[in-house]
């Protein structure tokens, strides 16, 4: 999968391409299915299949709250390389390119410098100076510039979108499994294993402490899977600030329940199952220990009813 990361580096085929246009923030269940219909489309037509996609997301840059991703990009990259797609334009999004016209979007960008041929988007796609551009918008501007839109409708279930935002506060209030059903697979983090205070190993439960650029990190204790080259291990993850021990700074520690992997500098993925409890603080290091070996148990009931 080729990745342009610039406007001026894109190099599209002289026939054009089918092109899906989006955040992709997650890669959920409703990404898929537009995702599925940019195939179709670049089947049916005998084009390579795009997707356009910005960074950083551009309500970090306007918007009112602190929006956190689901995926880092390389994560999302990474992802959309698993699809067989043809290639991925990243285009930075700046307070500069925010200032983009719709019309110079459509024109300049999507039937220019992409050559797109059809575009597909989701229901609630906006685009140009002020998010002034909607679907419908496109459709128009796409008829005097030469491409056809194909706007995909969202993916509901009991009621309700499935969207980046739902699977955001979903992760944010701790219910994974909840938000996996959304993405269609377990949430995960990446990091690399650094060393830590060494307490779990004086208290017989070892953690590999996990230093990661993943922007959620849902709070809690939770089953867990530890995934490094392509080997993984059933675990348990405590993500919270160890009020036990009057720890300043939130970590994420993992008990790997079967061997003692020596993971140290290692990179690592993190899947999420379960939550088991929330961040709790104990009288000491017995007590813990205690409810550390309660945790234990839970996690591999869940493990039990997951992999029977």
């Amino acid at each position: 999968m080729r990745i342009f990361r610039t406007l001026d580096s894109i190099t599209p085929p002289g026939k054009g391409c089918a092109l899906a246009v989006g955040n992709f923030d997650g890669i959920h269940r409703g990404h898929r299915r537009i995702i599925r219909r940019l195939f179709r489309e670049a089947e049916g037509r005998r084009l390579p299949a795009y997707i356009l996609t910005f960074a950083p997301h551009p309500e970090k840059i306007f918007g009112p709250n602190r929006i956190l991703m689901i995926q880092t990009l390389e994560q999302r990259l990474s992802a959309l390389e698993a699809l067989r797609l043809e290639a991925v334009a990243v285009l930075p999004f700046t307070r500069a390119f925010a200032q983009t016209g719709a019309e110079a979007f459509a024109d300049r960008i999507l039937a220019g410098a992409l050559r797109a041929r059809v575009v597909i988007v989701g229901a609630d796609f906006r685009f140009g100076r002020d998010r002034r551009g909607d679907a419908t918008l496109l459709k128009r501007l796409g008829s005097e510039c030469g491409f056809e839109t194909i706007v995909v409708p969202p993916l509901v279930e009991n009621g309700e979108a499935v969207s980046s935002s739902r699977v955001r506060a979903l992760l944010e209030a701790g219910q994974v499994d909840r938000a996996a059903r959304l993405l269609g697979r377990s949430y995960e983090i990446e990091g690399r294993v650094v060393r830590g205070a060494g307490r779990g190993r004086t208290m017989g439960f070892p953690t590999a402490n996990i230093r990661t650029d993943s922007e959620i990190l849902p709070r809690g204790v939770f089953a867990t899977r530890l995934i490094q080259a392509g080997r993984a291990w059933p675990s348990v993850t405590n993500i919270g600030l160890r009020p036990t021990f009057g720890s300043a700074g939130l970590t994420v520690e993992t008990h790997v329940l079967d061997g003692s992997p020596d993971l140290y500098g290692a990179s690592v993925r993190l899947a999420f199952l379960r939550r088991l409890r929330e961040e709790r603080t104990f009288a000491g290091a017995d007590a813990l220990s205690a409810r550390i070996r309660r945790d234990t148990a839970a996690a591999r009931r869940v493990f039990h009813r997951l992999c029977p």
